[in-house]
């Protein structure tokens, strides 16, 4: 475990630190984002299966709200600028990239939130324009946004190629 997180000043069981870091999947070792993103599929397929759009889209709003809240939190906590273990940005990411698989009135596949999982990573770890001018910004919201950005744009391919495959 990071000496930092061993002398985290708030204590791991406090709400900032286990939203931000999604349960404690952005601790895991090596690509947290990605680890943040998988764990967020479940409550994806969860959203889409028992609330249909309106449940994601709550979701996606509130994981966004929150997101701002426990990643400010996280950073003023930790002293650190967009810690890589904060990884509620991708949940929030994660959820705008499968709205399409609601939104295309087609069967939805386990092969269907795999690419909607390797577009969103794609966008995330590449970050073209328009999502690293959120990337560059050092606040909660940048760090929230450039995974929203990600998000539409993968959403947005996956929308295409669900319409025209």
């Amino acid at each position: 475990m990071a000496s930092w997180i061993k002398n985290w000043p708030a204590s791991p069981l406090h709400p900032a630190f286990i939203i931000a870091t999604w349960f404690y999947s952005g601790l895991l070792p090596r690509a947290p984002g990605t680890w943040g993103s998988l764990a967020a599929l479940p409550f994806a397929w969860l959203l889409i299966e028992y609330g249909a759009l309106p449940g994601l889209a709550a979701g996606i709003v509130f994981s966004f709200l929150i997101g701002i809240w426990s990643s400010r939190v996280y950073m003023q906590v930790s002293g650190r600028i967009d810690p890589g273990e904060v990884v509620i940005d991708e949940v929030c990411g994660i959820w705008i990239t499968c709205l399409p698989l609601i939104l295309i009135p087609a069967p939805v596949s386990l092969e269907d939130y795999g690419m909607a999982f390797a577009l969103f990573r794609l966008f995330d770890i590449l970050k073209p324009w328009p999502i690293r001018i959120f990337d560059r910004k050092h606040s909660a919201f940048g760090v929230m946004m450039d995974d929203v950005v990600a998000g539409i744009m993968a959403a947005l391919l996956l929308w295409g190629y669900k319409i025209y495959v």
